[in-house]
């Protein structure tokens, strides 16, 4: 159990955690859930011991492991596969001690604890992982620093989950995933066999993965046992109590004064006037809710345009090789709410960027209407600030002739105020970065609004926001985005981009999901046969070779530990009456690296097969 007693702890004199305590039993998987700025993060840090308590406690059972992901992997020479197996270091260094190892039963008690964690099915319970996050085989034998650096944060993310930890701590994980690796890692964490406790604003997440939320608000923390949508009906229940309860209290203040002030100069009513004056000093205030900050999003409305803004016949687009995407024959109104699917890599971006403009066909016909005008948002953009300066300074530049009056306002549009507007970039948060770039990028009253992953960093109250904003905006929406909870409410049409073909998609969003959590890669309406190259590149060839190697060192391995074992039983000391017990021992241990070993070999055989089809 996460025991977290009385704690208090305050950053620059300000204090975000005063007298907070919160039970979190072993093996829930918890949500933690408070408005930005309130010190979830802090309170992960508190926890790993990073940061020292003001008072209180934080207590875990000993030899408890506490993991998370604090930065993204180093962009090293080591392969994807390698740096996650390197996660679990007790199975590291067992397997470097058994080259070494020459004493009987040491091999054994060694052969013993790497059956117990499972050791020779780490690789394929590594590269599952991996598979997961969105890593195809070939990508996996890649060294990490052929990949940027959100690639390098799903591969940390990889690496922790792993090592399985005793305490696993999530800050915001989805923000680096599609909508692909958020549902798998949903299934994943529901079925972690330890204690989870993850920071999310994704209303999809916080229903299905976990039974728990842990509420931070006012300085204190409160565990409510079940999903977010349960937390949220007994929140508003608590609140409309509260409110009820401080009404009620106002009413009888006001009563009681009322009576203090007509009758403390009358003498015959003195003592019941003072009476009423203790009355009022012993009542204890009853304060009612704070209402949630109001969160705004408000999209300037484009003109209408005559149907359609977008037509695609034919199209095929790419980057100068092999096209991405082919035979695209799509249309776009200015009513449509679209949401894209399908795995990374598959040409999402490639389509986002076609469709803004950015990229010419290689082909085909692209009409467009001769007013449209598109705004762009993608993540990466909210990197692309300035961050020496001001909000406003943003909007100045953009528009030079406007008044700072006028500017003021549209960046209060989008709940920046007078603070924030004369804040640094750099100070910002990154909810108050992403608004601005949302700001930008709706600027100029878009006929169409492209939003690539646009609700990372915004918290809840933020993403309610945007849809509110969306449904009543008059453009044109495409959106790509993990939120399932988002794009529920905003989307109306599915298209599915996969295999170089982008098609509608006619089931719904939960279909789409159960398939993805199925393992059936797309239905076999929507996916075009796909010839299979007829020799392998380079690179794959030498992964296979790779493989083999690594295959054929442990089957090495396994066979010197079979010899020692097998010396170990040849010894007819072993066999004397008194040792009967540690004899069947003995048998035991050599019956495991038998089985070890077969299995071991099955592998060596089945790599080198694969690298002899590669040969040709």
């Amino acid at each position: 159990m996460l025991r977290i007693s009385d704690i208090s702890y305050s950053v620059e004199g300000r204090p975000l955690l005063e007298g907070a305590s919160a039970d979190i039993p072993t093996g829930h998987k918890v949500g933690l859930i408070g408005r930005n700025g309130t010190g979830k993060t802090t309170l992960f840090r508190l926890i790993r011991g990073e940061l020292t308590l003001e008072g209180g406690t934080i207590s875990l059972p000993s030899r408890a492991r506490i993991g998370g992901v604090a930065q993204e992997v180093p962009a090293s020479a080591t392969s994807l596969i390698d740096t996650v197996l390197a996660a679990d270091t007790e199975r590291a260094s067992l397997l470097a001690e058994a080259d070494a190892a020459t004493d009987p039963a040491r091999i054994a008690e060694i052969q013993t604890r790497l059956a117990d964690i499972d050791a020779w099915s780490a690789e394929g319970r590594a590269s599952a992982i991996l598979k997961g996050l969105g890593f195809d085989d070939r990508e996996q034998r890649m060294p990490c620093s052929d990949f940027s650096g959100g690639w390098r944060m799903r591969v940390a993310l990889a690496a922790v989950l792993f090592a399985q930890p005793d305490l696993l701590l999530l800050d915001e994980p989805t923000n680096y995933l599609d909508l692909e690796g958020a549902v798998w890692l949903e299934s994943y964490l529901a079925k972690y066999p330890h204690t989870v406790l993850i920071i999310s604003h994704d209303r999809g997440l916080l229903n299905r993965a976990v039974n728990g939320i842990l509420h931070l608000e006012s300085r204190k923390l409160t565990f409510y046992q079940g999903p977010y949508d349960q937390f949220a009906r007994q929140r508003a229940e608590q609140r409309a109590v509260q409110a009820a309860q401080a009404k009620k209290q106002d009413l009888q203040r006001a009563h009681l004064q009322s009576f203090v002030d007509r009758f403390k100069a009358k003498a015959s009513k003195a003592k019941q006037a003072q009476s009423r004056v203790k009355m009022l000093e012993k009542m204890t205030p009853i304060t009612a809710p704070e209402d949630a900050a109001t969160q705004v999003f408000s999209f300037p409305q484009p003109e209408e345009l005559s149907p359609p803004i977008i037509n695609l016949e034919g199209v095929q687009v790419g980057y100068g090789g092999p096209p991405v995407l082919s035979q695209l024959s799509l249309r776009i109104d200015q009513d449509d709410r679209i949401a894209l699917l399908g795995k990374n890599g598959q040409g999402k971006s490639t389509l986002s960027k076609l469709l803004s403009g950015r990229l010419d066909p290689i082909s085909g016909r692209m009409t467009t209407s001769t007013k449209l005008r598109i705004g762009y948002f993608a993540q990466h953009q909210v990197d692309e600030l300035y961050i020496d300066e001001t909000p406003l300074q943003h909007l100045q530049r953009e528009r030079p002739e406007m008044a700072q009056s006028k500017l003021r306002a549209k960046l209060a549009g989008f709940g920046l105020g007078a603070d924030q507007a004369a804040t640094e970039v750099r100070r910002l948060s990154g909810g108050q970065k992403a608004r601005l770039s949302l700001l930008l990028a709706t600027l100029d009253a878009p006929h169409l609004l492209i939003l690539d992953e646009p609700t990372n960093h915004l918290d809840m109250e933020s993403r309610e926001a945007l849809v509110s904003a969306l449904s009543d905006y008059t453009g044109a929406v495409i959106l790509v985005s993990h939120d399932m909870h988002l794009l529920s409410l905003v989307a109306d049409r599915l298209w599915l981009v996969s295999a170089g073909r982008v098609v509608p998609y006619e089931d719904d969003l939960e279909a789409y999901r159960k398939m993805l959590l199925a393992g059936d890669p797309k239905p076999e309406s929507t996916k075009p046969a796909k010839p299979a190259p007829k020799r392998l590149s380079r690179d794959a060839v030498m992964a296979l070779r790779a493989d083999v190697r690594k295959s054929e060192e442990r089957v090495s391995k396994l066979n010197q530990m079979r010899d020692k074992l097998a010396k170990k039983l040849a010894d007819p000391a072993l066999y004397e009456a008194d040792k009967v017990g540690e004899a069947e021992v003995w048998q035991r241990k050599y019956a495991e690296v038998m089985t070890a070993l077969d299995r071991a070999e099955d592998l060596w055989l089945g790599a080198q097969e694969k690298l002899e089809r590669a040969q040709g």
